[in-house]
C-alpha cells in the first residue's frame, strides 16, 4: 500500500530572504518571499513558518505563524513575512504546501541559524537582488 503513494517533487518552487529598508523600524530588515519560478499557478498555498534553536545554552522557540495565499502564478513571488532580528539566530522553518492542478505539494524549507545574513547572499531569480535562498 505504502508503495501506491505518489509524493511528488517539488520544483523551481523556493524561499528567498531579502533585505529591504523599513520605514517602520528606520533600518534594512529581512523579508521572506515565496518565490514560483515554475511554468504553474500554485492554488491554496499555505505557509507555516516556526524558529526553533539554542541561545545561550538555552532551548528557544517561537509561536507558529500561518500565511495563506489563494494563487501564486507562474514566475512570479509574494511577500511571506518579516524575520524579526532576535530569531535570526534560530533556524527558520517553513512549510509550504500548495495544490498545481489536482495535486497535493508539500515541502519543508530551512534557513539554519545565523545564515541569514549578507555572508550569504546570491542574485534571487525573479526578484533581481541579493537574498539568501533556500530551495
Amino acid at each position: 500500500m505504502k508503495s501506491d503513494i505518489i509524493i511528488p517533487e517539488v520544483e523551481n518552487v523556493f524561499l528567498a530572504a531579502v533585505q529591504e529598508w523599513s520605514d517602520d523600524f528606520m533600518e534594512k530588515v529581512w523579508y521572506v518571499y515565496l518565490v514560483n519560478d515554475s511554468d504553474f499557478q500554485l492554488d491554496s498555498v499555505m505557509v507555516v513558518s516556526k524558529a526553533f534553536g539554542t541561545i545561550d545554552g538555552e532551548m528557544k522557540k517561537t509561536s507558529l505563524l500561518r500565511h495563506a495565499f489563494i494563487e501564486v502564478p507562474a514566475v512570479t513571488f509574494v511577500k511571506v513575512e518579516m524575520v524579526e532580528k532576535s530569531v535570526l539566530l534560530l533556524n527558520n522553518e517553513f512549510i509550504v504546501t500548495f495544490f498545481i492542478g489536482n495535486t497535493l505539494y508539500d515541502r519543508k524549507y530551512i534557513f539554519r541559524a545565523n545564515s541569514i545574513t549578507p555572508d550569504y547572499v546570491e542574485e534571487v531569480p525573479l526578484l533581481f537582488v541579493d537574498g539568501v535562498i533556500v530551495r
